[in-house]
């Protein structure tokens, strides 16, 4: 391994192209992916046409940079505007921001430096260790049913963050599962609530409803507290955390980074759901689970290890098996055709040269992310010194221009103010904007793999639940919830009198 590892670093560095794109690929996703409603994603399309005038090898390391720079870009705005670059990214910003509210900016993006950097390196070796093994065991034993048993599992642990009341958090969910259920059936293509309206045909899309949770709703919030004469503007801090705090939450980084290495290794999960399932498996396994979205370094940094974890992971399935992860591994298998050839086991016969340069880029790729993080945190954290009549303006263009660059429809704009107004006033009654996020996002890949897995089993319950790892995910969600009804009834302890 080692001897092909050097080969693909000197391959990657021996020609001035390669190393300019590599480079470029680094600068340009950590920008997209900072850009609310942009992304990276935006940045690949952009480049897919002219990826056919490079070799198959730089095309294919171009996207594989990006992807690993733009997954840590979104976490800088989510930090510290509340605008999550990415829905990947949407979890850092409920504590990220709260944590920045409090003058802690630079250490919480000093964290999400850090874990993004040491998650995705981690991730980048054990994909060099076992791409062929772990995406043969990943593709035989995790199909549909248990990815909907993963989800379901996920989304009984979402009704504990953010919200006054346990009732609360789960009104929050199903209000998220339920936006998440507005337009096709997954499997018949059958319109759904959609009322008329032509534009809900196609569903409502999760970036603007996103930018109007997030970003439009803190400008309101925040012009309330300056009107109320209760604003306080963030103070600027640029202190990283110290290795004190991170050798105490060495459990949730390691926690973090299986969850992300295992959500990448599945097709179709990828980031996403890593950085979600990080999350609330540390509000899980938290001894004071009402502390999170308040602002703690474990918020933050669960999240970003767990999304930057996934994306090495997210290539074993692409290199070994030809099936893509997500939206930026799918361009990647254009890039393969577009040179006439195919992802799959024959890649490391016929083009071993290749699966190894991008081996290389993306350890470097999470390298670089150290150092240049590094020197962006000591920049970026100095925004906060502009002021809010400054400031607000600006944040709402932005998020007006990328909720319309997403389909280029002024009604995604409608939307993103229509979600902005309704969580602004959720969070002044105590329900949970993360929960809504969190059932928006988590349903819809719920409900697609749950209506394949019914048409595997053949509308066999007895057969869906006869898989083991469905069994045990299944029960541990409804054990999850039967806890926390229990809790919610018999309230707060009392107080013992003095």
């Amino acid at each position: 391994m080692v001897e092909n590892f050097v080969a693909g670093t000197i391959a990657l560095f021996s020609s001035p192209t390669s190393a300019l794109l590599f480079v470029a690929g680094v600068l340009g996703g950590m920008i997209f992916g900072a850009i609310p409603g942009v992304s990276m994603l935006t940045l690949a399309a952009i480049l897919l046409p002219f990826t056919a005038k490079l070799s198959a090898t730089d095309g294919i390391m171009l996207f594989s940079v990006i992807y690993c720079a733009g997954v840590f870009g979104g976490a800088i705005t989510a930090i510290l505007f509340n605008i999550p670059g990415a829905p990947e990214n949407a979890p850092t910003a409920f504590d990220g921001y709260p944590m920045t509210l409090k003058g802690q900016a630079g250490k919480a993006v000093g964290a999400a430096v850090m874990c993004s950097a040491f998650g995705g390196i981690a991730s980048a070796l054990l994909m060099m260790l076992a791409t062929k093994p772990i995406a043969e065991w990943a593709i035989r034993v995790f199909g549909p049913p248990e990815i909907f048993a993963l989800v379901f599992f996920g989304l009984t642990v979402a009704s504990s963050v953010g919200a006054r009341t346990l009732w609360k958090g789960w009104l929050s969910v199903l209000l998220g599962l339920m936006i998440a259920t507005i337009g096709p059936d997954p499997v018949g293509g059958i319109p759904r609530y959609s009322f008329g309206v032509t534009y809900l045909l196609a569903g409502i899309h999760f970036i603007p409803t996103i930018l109007g949770f997030f970003a439009v709703a803190e400008v309101f919030n925040v012009a309330e507290k300056r009107a109320a004469g209760e604003y306080k503007a963030p103070r600027v801090s640029l202190d990283f955390p110290s290795l004190r705090e991170f050798w105490e939450l060495r459990i949730a980084f390691v926690r973090s980074l299986l969850i992300g290495f295992f959500c990448g290794i599945l097709p179709g999960i990828g980031a996403v759901l890593a950085a979600f399932m990080g999350y609330n498996e540390a509000v899980r396994w938290s001894r004071n689970p009402k502390k999170f979205g308040t602002g703690v370094l474990e918020g933050v940094m669960s999240p970003e290890t767990a999304n930057n974890a996934a994306t090495g992971a997210a290539m074993i399935p692409l290199l070994a098996l030809g099936l893509p992860g997500g939206a930026l591994t799918a361009m990647m298998v254009s890039v393969f055709q577009m040179h006439d050839m195919e992802p799959g086991p024959l890649v490391f016969v016929n083009s071993g040269d290749l699966v190894w340069v991008v081996f290389a880029a993306m350890f470097y790729a999470n390298c670089s992310i150290f150092f240049l993080g590094w020197l962006q945190t000591k920049t970026v954290v100095h925004m906060l010194r502009i002021p809010f009549h400054y400031l607000a303006p600006g944040i709402l263009m932005l998020a007006t221009v990328g909720a319309f660059a997403v389909r280029n429809l002024v009604i995604d704009v409608i939307v993103m103010f229509v979600a902005g107004i309704v969580a602004f006033l959720m969070r002044r009654t105590g329900y949970s904007v993360a929960g809504i996020v969190l059932g928006l996002i988590l349903g819809d890949i719920g409900e697609q793999n749950f209506a394949q897995a019914m048409q595997m089993v053949h509308y066999d319950a007895a057969v869906f639940f006869s898989r083991p790892i469905v069994a045990i995910l299944v029960a541990g969600g409804m054990l999850t919830l039967v806890v926390n009804i229990v809790n919610a009834v018999r309230g707060p302890a009392p107080v013992a009198a003095r």
